[in-house]
């Protein structure tokens, strides 16, 4: 698993203040910080954070 840098992880901590990240505002933390959404979706986890109004599903819960 691809090590998680804590400043990623800060800024998607920033990014969902209430504890929840949209799909949406995932995608578009992945596109600026140039790394796959399943990083952001890893890092949410990580911080008990819930992505939510996910169109696709790209953010299930997966275990490696």
């Amino acid at each position: 698993m691809q090590e998680l840098r804590e400043e990623l992880l800060n800024k998607v901590r920033a990014a969902a203040p209430d504890g929840k990240l949209s799909c949406a505002a995932a995608h578009e933390l992945a596109q600026s910080e140039g790394v796959p959404p399943l990083v952001i979706g890893r890092a949410a986890n990580v911080l008990g954070i819930k992505i939510r109004d996910c169109q696709l599903g790209c953010f299930g819960a997966r275990k490696e």
